[in-house]
């Protein structure tokens, strides 16, 4: 039956572009996914950096079962009760003042939409500035400032967007300057391009805190804070796009608590849902009342949906409850110097970085050079999971050969020290077959 599905999804299904796989898959708990031969495999990315808590978690499974005796769906003009009682809990609990209003979505590139729309509303302007290696999402809007893969052959994105370099302290863009001199080079630079080029409507300042699809790369604080500045000198509104960082995986409440700057919007979803489809746009009261006066909408068939935000609660309770904050900083410690041990073994892993359990690991086929090693990087993934391992590589020659490790947060120390091993064996071979 299993080879009969395995035949029907290369003839029924779209390719959707990424890594796939030959197999199936067909349950998963915690931190580990059973494919169609039931073979179990460590899943070190929380599925697409969902599973916060880990796949299927009983609070979860639970939340779920209550909305099927309340509602999973309503008319979008009826606000559920849970709705109501998930935005308070956002706003008192996790949010810092004055970010207060919560709109619920599904993706996170919606909720990217919704703030675009937003501050393009509330700024009276249209002109976006992103920064390079960054990932927003594939709608039209949220494409436009995505600037680490995939822009080609979609046609002419919506006018008015801009990018600056990113911060990379490993890989810095200006030689002979420090990491963060070169992330505050950049940025001016950046600044300066798009001041040449203005037509004096800007609109925003986007950016992912931690810069993930970019290849984990964390900026320095002096940069937030110089690129808040840069918002309000040019009466733009900042947008942190908190997909990944939100809610616990890096060891803080969020990154705007970890970098000390708080944006005018904020974007969050994965580490929300626990795996389910669940989304938000929080902004300030100011914002949303005069967007509302303006006539704002953002009316969808699943807009404020009781099932998610259901979900959505048990996740926040969970991360409380189980204390996976300070988890995510002790856990994630635990893992940096396992891989550090790695590191001191093999030369081709030139840096290991990130915060709390959002850590990116990259391949160099030298220390000195620093030259991407690009082979590696995917015969190692492939013969991770062949042991047992499921890891994310970002493989754009412009942006080195970097992992993307971010387990649940609820991954054991036994199965941190299992993937590990698997990744000692899988790199070491494939050095191996290299050489060859």
């Amino acid at each position: 039956m299993k080879h009969d599905l395995r035949a029907a999804a290369k003839e029924f299904l779209v390719r959707y572009g990424g890594d796939t796989f030959p197999n199936l898959f067909r349950s998963a708990r915690g931190a580990i996914v059973v494919d169609d031969t039931g073979r179990e495999i460590l899943d070190f990315t929380s599925g697409q950096m969902c599973a916060t808590i880990g796949h299927n978690h009983p609070a979860i499974v639970e939340a779920v079962n209550r909305a099927g005796q309340e509602a999973f769906h309503l008319f979008s003009g009826m606000i559920p009760e849970v709705v109501a009682e998930l935005a308070e809990r956002l706003a008192r609990e996790w949010m810092n003042s004055p970010l207060k209003k919560s709109i619920f979505v599904n993706t996170g590139a919606e909720s990217n939409e919704v703030a675009l729309r937003m501050a393009k509303m509330f700024t009276g302007g249209y002109e976006v500035l992103a920064v390079g290696g960054s990932w927003h999402g594939v709608t039209a809007g949220a494409s436009s400032v995505s600037f680490a893969s995939d822009r080609k052959g979609y046609g002419v994105p919506p006018p008015g967007v801009f990018v600056m370099p990113e911060p990379n302290e490993y890989r810095p863009y200006i030689k002979g300057l420090s990491g963060e001199a070169s992330a505050l080079a950049c940025l001016e630079l950046g600044l300066k391009m798009f001041d040449m080029a203005t037509t004096g409507r800007g609109a925003a300042i986007i950016v992912e805190p931690i810069i993930s699809a970019g290849g984990v790369l964390v900026p320095p604080k002096s940069y937030m804070q110089a690129l808040r500045r840069a918002a309000d000198e040019r009466g733009m509104l900042l947008i942190f796009d908190e997909a990944q960082t939100a809610f616990g995986r890096i060891g803080h409440r969020t990154a705007s608590d970890y970098f000390g700057v708080l944006p005018d919007i904020m974007s969050v979803s994965k580490t929300m849902g626990g795996g389910l489809p669940l989304a938000a746009t929080i902004t300030t009261e100011k914002i949303e009342e005069d967007v509302h006066e303006k006539g704002f909408t953002y009316y969808t068939s699943h807009v404020s949906d009781p099932l998610p935000a259901r979900v959505g609660l048990a996740v926040l309770d969970t991360i409380v409850k189980e204390d996976l904050i300070a988890r995510a900083r002790t856990t994630g410690a635990y893992l940096r110097n396992r891989l550090l041990e790695l590191q001191a073994r093999y030369e081709v892993i030139g840096d290991v970085r990130g915060e709390g359990m959002l850590l990116g690991i990259e391949l160099v086929k030298d220390r000195e050079s620093r030259l991407p090693h690009h082979p590696l990087g995917a015969l190692t993934t492939q013969r991770c999971f062949e042991l047992g391992l499921s890891m994310n590589i970002r493989r754009r020659p412009e942006r080195g050969s970097v992992w993307r490790i971010a387990p649940p947060l609820t991954v054991s120390h036994d199965e941190i020290d299992r993937g590990i091993s698997i990744l000692d064996q899988a790199l070491r071979e494939s050095l191996d077959r290299l050489a060859a």
